[in-house]
């Protein structure tokens, strides 16, 4: 069967260049906003949750657990924790952005507008990943002010919550357009976000697991994202950083592309 490429979704000489600045600035900017009016469940919120993790166990586990990767055990759960927090809620911004807009029935008001399917993914991508650094800011800062956590090599850290959010973002453009209803996109958040952000060595290190389990760990990117905040934060890690490095932009242009795709030929975006 023939692929459907919509008149609005194909390149071509725009009276605007090639790139619609405008449109793209503009939808980004309603990404962002969209999150801010609610700041108080899209930024403190994630950092309540982030302490009670925090408090839960260190309380419950801290003061009989030695020390981790050279370091106490609440300074090595505290970057998996940040970058956990990171990643669920750029997954949530994007997400909730395309499930919201197929249940009221405004998604045709984005769509006919004349953006490339490239500017509907960075506009769409540009409210998770700013969702999610203004989250690992929020909480680095507070780890900082309560536990005197330092940043080893900050420029790590960065480019690590970076990916971290612009994957976790476009997965989550990738659940929204395949879900047309909130029981859809809560099931892939429990089933399949929720799973890969626990499973990631986020609360213990993968040394300590039988060979089969660590294997399967290493085939997980998001644990290249939790190692790669730790190796940036603590300067210890279970990985290469290198090598997350690459793993982690791999799947991020994977996803990405598959957005793209969607977009271009509007699978389960138009009638």
């Amino acid at each position: 069967m023939k692929e459907t490429v919509w008149p609005e979704f194909q390149m071509g000489a725009r009276r605007f260049g090639r790139v619609n600045w405008l449109g793209l600035g503009a939808l980004a900017d309603r990404e962002i906003r969209r999150f801010l009016v609610v700041w108080t469940q899209t930024l403190a919120a994630p950092l309540v949750t982030a302490g009670l993790f925090l408090a839960v166990f260190s309380l419950a586990i801290g003061p009989t657990r030695g020390d981790v990767l050279g370091v106490a055990f609440i300074n090595f759960l505290a970057p998996g924790i940040l970058m956990m927090t990171v990643i669920q809620n750029s997954f949530a911004n994007t997400s909730s952005s395309i499930v919201i807009s197929k249940v009221q029935g405004n998604i045709v008001d984005t769509l006919m507008p004349p953006l490339s399917p490239m500017e509907l993914l960075l506009g769409y991508l540009a409210g998770g990943v700013v969702r999610g650094i203004m989250v690992g800011i929020v909480i680095t800062l507070a780890l900082w002010l309560l536990l005197g956590q330092g940043v080893a090599h900050p420029l790590w850290l960065v480019v690590f919550l970076m990916l971290g959010a612009a994957f976790l973002g476009a997965l989550g453009i990738a659940a929204g357009i395949i879900s047309n209803k909130f029981d859809q996109i809560a099931a892939i958040t429990n089933f399949v976000v929720v799973p890969l952000s626990f499973l990631s060595g986020t609360f213990y290190s993968i040394a300590t697991l039988p060979p089969a389990l660590e294997m399967a760990s290493r085939l997980n990117p998001v644990f290249y994202l939790i190692d790669g905040a730790r190796y940036g934060m603590i300067g210890a890690s279970d990985a290469s950083p290198w090598l997350g490095l690459c793993v982690v932009a791999g799947a991020t242009g994977g996803v990405g592309a598959l957005c793209w795709m969607w977009f271009r030929s509007g699978y389960r975006l138009k009638p």
